[in-house]
This record gives C-alpha cells, sequence and structure tokens, in this order.
C-alpha cells in the first residue's frame, strides 16, 4: 500500500527506507540520480541486491529510460540477484516494450530464471492510450503505475482536473487485465502533508490502492488516507459475519445483497484496516 522512492547513490538512505515502515522500497536509479552517478547507483544497488534482502519490506528497482544507453547495463546488473522483488519500466508506450524487456532479460540471466514482476509506467498520452495492452502484454506484469510529472508535460497541463481521466484509465486497464489496484504517483511538496491526505482521499475514491512517497514522513499520512472509515469497517464485518454463517447469495437485515465479489471486497477492506493500523 506504501512505495517509498529513495535514490540509488544514496546506500544510507536506502538503509532508512528499509526500515520505514514502507511495503515497497523504489530504488531509483532514474530521475533521483545525477548523469555522474549512475553508475555508483547501479553498483551499489546490485550490491544490496545480491542477497535477499533482510526485513518485510520488498524492494523494487526503477531503471533507466528503455530506449536509453544505461537500460541495458542496469538490466544485466540487476537480473537474477536474489534480493530483487521488481522492476519498475519508465516511460512504457506499448506492449512491445514490455516483449523487448524480456527478451534481454532471458539473454542475460538465462531463459530458466525467473522473471520479477514488472511494473510498467505509464508517462505519455502513447503509453496511456495503449494501458490495457501493456498490462496484458505478459503474465511478468504485475501492476501499472501513472508517471503524473512526465504526463503532464507531454499533455501540456497545468489543471489538476486534467489528470482525472487518465487516472481513472489507469485504474480501469488494471482491473480489466485482473491486476491489483495501481498506486497513486508521488506528491511533489513533502511539508504539504493536509494536501497530500486531501489528494490520497480523491485518489481512493477513485479506485487506487495506497501510493509512491518521496519522503518517510509522507507514509503514515498514506495509510490513514487509505484507512477504512468506522462504517466500511462496520459493513464489512456484517458481510464477512454473514457470508460465513450463510455461504452463497443472501441478503443482510439492511437490504444489502451480498454475493461473493461482495464478499470479496468486504475482506480487503478488513485487510487494508489491519495493515494501516500498524502506520497509527
Amino acid at each position: 500500500m506504501t512505495w517509498l522512492y529513495a535514490p540509488g547513490d544514496r546506500p544510507d538512505v536506502v538503509a532508512k527506507a528499509l526500515r520505514s515502515g514502507a511495503d515497497v522500497v523504489l530504488v531509483d536509479l532514474e530521475d533521483a540520480v545525477a548523469p555522474a552517478r549512475k553508475e555508483y547507483a547501479r553498483a551499489a544497488t546490485a550490491e544490496l541486491l545480491a542477497e535477499p534482502v533482510p526485513g518485510p519490506a520488498r524492494v523494487h528497482v526503477r531503471l533507466n529510460a528503455l530506449d536509453g544507453p544505461l537500460f541495458a547495463a542496469d538490466l544485466a546488473a540487476l537480473a537474477g540477484l536474489p534480493g530483487l522483488g521488481g522492476l519498475r519500466l519508465p516511460k512504457v508506450a506499448g506492449p512491445g516494450d514490455v516483449a523487448s524487456v524480456l527478451r534481454l532479460h532471458r539473454e542475460l540471466a538465462g531463459p530458466g530464471t525467473a522473471v520479477p514482476g514488472l511494473y510498467p509506467l505509464l508517462e505519455s498520452a502513447l503509453g496511456l492510450e495503449n494501458a490495457f495492452a501493456i498490462a496484458t502484454a505478459d503474465p511478468a506484469v504485475r501492476g501499472l503505475a501513472l508517471g503524473e510529472a512526465d504526463l503532464r508535460a507531454d499533455l501540456g497541463v497545468t489543471e489538476e482536473d486534467a489528470l482525472t481521466w487518465p487516472r481513472v484509465r489507469t485504474v480501469v486497464a488494471a482491473r480489466a487485465a485482473g491486476l491489483a489496484p495501481p498506486a497513486q504517483s508521488v506528491y511533489p511538496d513533502v511539508r504539504d502533508l493536509d494536501g497530500l491526505d486531501a489528494s490520497c482521499r480523491r485518489g481512493r475514491a477513485l479506485g487506487f490502492l495506497g501510493r509512491a512517497a518521496i519522503h518517510p514522513r509522507q507514509l503514515p499520512v498514506i495509510a490513514r488516507a487509505y484507512l477504512p472509515t468506522a462504517g466500511e469497517l462496520d459493513a464489512a464485518r456484517e458481510t464477512v459475519a454473514a457470508a460465513a454463517a450463510s455461504p452463497g447469495a443472501l441478503a443482510l437485515p439492511d437490504g444489502r445483497f451480498v454475493d461473493p465479489a461482495v464478499v470479496a471486497g468486504a475482506r480487503r477492506v478488513l485487510t487494508l484496516a489491519a495493515r494501516a493500523e500498524a502506520y497509527l
């Protein structure tokens, strides 16, 4: 539910991120690293992931641009490492980009090496239009993410409302592909926690699940915003209890109809509540 970015050329910051309580630590080799530090960031990240990473947090790595000169070296350094939980792929424009990553991974790590989960970033109009095709390009694709800063630049938009459709499009594409709901893009002002809270609540209403952060102080705000309300918890507990007492479709005393899909949603609410309480 919480994804925390950390620059790959700062092992000390990565170590702190691993102790932050974030569900996933996103080690960034792309935008957070200056060109002169790219090789060091790659080597430091490979050293970190050479062994399974201790603790509950998973480690994903955002690679450099797929069509740039650094991507192949990034993948060569990381392919097959036991501590690598996933790869975040920047600026994916279509399913062919996913296929190219998989081909290169097989060449570098060998055909029998397991592919880590792939998380394409939709950061352009073309990537957004191809969202469902990207989401279903291969079973290795485990989730979608929206890169809103680059998307704003590509679309030339300045109003927040202009991103509502891209956000919903990403949520719908993930759902249609059978993937987990996407996490929201980062909120860039680390001091504006009230604005972060309001933005998270809007994102939750649109169907997102959790959010990427760029500072540990944002994590509890994100977790609280995605914590179900007291009313939602009461309804979820009643639904799960009723389903346990009478399997199959049924109607609750207040008239709500309960089927397996509703029960599954209620269980997700209870799971979210239990996980989010760790931040409170």
